[in-house]
């Protein structure tokens, strides 16, 4: 009886500790998302692998290219299959108030005090600042565009546009392009006869524009001469000038400029690595290696005065790129992304 019950003490000790490694093996690795192209192509060598090393686990890496919507339908459907997201700032403040994010622990990251005010959140780190500009062939345009009511100007400018797609920015550039001062945009924008306003002027545009919905698709629009001109990431053209000897050129003025920060989406299967990943992101000496590769501002101050200067020139924050530059309002798009994007699509489909 004796040998029995050890019998089957024993086969059920087997039976849990291939459950356990089982359960081991089947544990999901680290998942790090971000926006593509070569501003993740730079983050995955100063900041995924070298975390990987330092903390001797494997990671995953995914791309997206946003949509509050895409956040949602993944939390509802169960455990997320992503640990750290990179969002940007609308998507940042509605995930943070409908509790899609964990709530980050500043004390285990760090730097808080390093960090711009605007890039410190309870839900989220700032990655780094970028701005939607206009984009055009130096080389296939001498004298280019130098505010968005060039950029409607096809007669002046002919050839087709490419916008990213969506309601965000663009009503914001049709506005601009129509007249309104930056200093009124968010103003008229809060009304419905500036909201008509921006459609009837998106109206004359419409037949003229590509639209693009990944980072990469702009510049490559650009390259094919398919378009003219293009409103794009300022790091997706500085990065093609780069990589392929390209002279493409930036409109500064009246470009809009935003943060993006990183999220731990609720209930997240490694969110403790996930944690102590964006500790490792926000360090100063790890920031500063981003703008030597990819053309974006870094929200650690200390991060941001160790930039050289012939690279501070091509970035968002530097001074002189901000002077006509346009920051996003996130509290207006906070308020009317559900009602303007709706409309947006109705717009798009007619």
């Amino acid at each position: 009886m004796k040998n029995l019950f050890k019998t089957a003490a024993f086969g059920m000790f087997a039976l849990a500790s291939t459950a356990f490694i089982a359960g081991q093996a089947n544990a999901r690795d680290l998942t790090i998302v971000g926006w593509g192209g070569v501003a993740q192509a730079a983050q995955s060598d100063v900041y995924f692998k070298p975390f990987s090393q330092k903390s001797g686990k494997p990671f995953l890496e995914e791309s997206w290219d946003g949509g509050y919507g895409v956040l949602q339908a993944k939390m509802k459907a169960g455990a997320p299959n992503w640990d750290v997201v990179q969002v940007e700032a609308e998507e940042l403040a509605l995930g943070c108030a409908d509790g899609l994010y964990e709530k980050l622990d500043w004390d285990k990251i760090g730097v808080k005090d390093e960090f711009l005010p605007e890039a410190v959140n309870e839900c989220g780190a700032g990655v780094y600042y970028w701005s939607l500009a206009m984009g055009y062939d130096g080389d296939k345009l001498k004298d280019g565009p130098k505010n968005w009511v060039d950029f409607w100007d096809t007669k002046k400018f002919p050839g087709k546009r490419s916008l990213r797609k969506g309601a965000k920015y663009n009503l914001e550039f049709a506005l601009l392009a129509d007249g309104v001062k930056p200093a009124e945009l968010y103003d008229v924008l809060s009304t419905d006869e500036g909201v008509n306003r921006a459609f009837k002027k998106l109206d004359e545009l419409k037949p003229n524009i590509v639209w693009w919905e990944a980072g990469a698709q702009p510049v490559q629009y650009l390259a094919s001469g398919e378009v003219s001109i293009a409103a794009v990431y300022n790091g997706r053209v500085t990065g093609i000038n780069k990589a392929e000897g390209k002279n493409f050129k930036l409109v500064w003025p009246e470009s809009m400029y935003a943060i993006d920060s990183w999220v731990i989406l609720k209930g997240a299967e490694n969110k403790d690595a996930a944690l102590d990943f964006i500790a490792f992101a926000s360090q100063a000496e790890n920031q500063a290696k981003l703008p030597l590769k990819v053309d974006y501002g870094m929200p650690n101050k200390k991060a941001a005065a160790t930039i050289p200067p012939e690279i501070d020139a091509n970035l968002p924050t530097n001074p002189e790129n901000l002077k006509e530059a346009i920051p996003l309002n996130v509290d207006f798009w906070i308020d009317n992304s559900e009602a303007l994007t709706a409309r947006f699509n109705a717009w798009l489909a007619q």
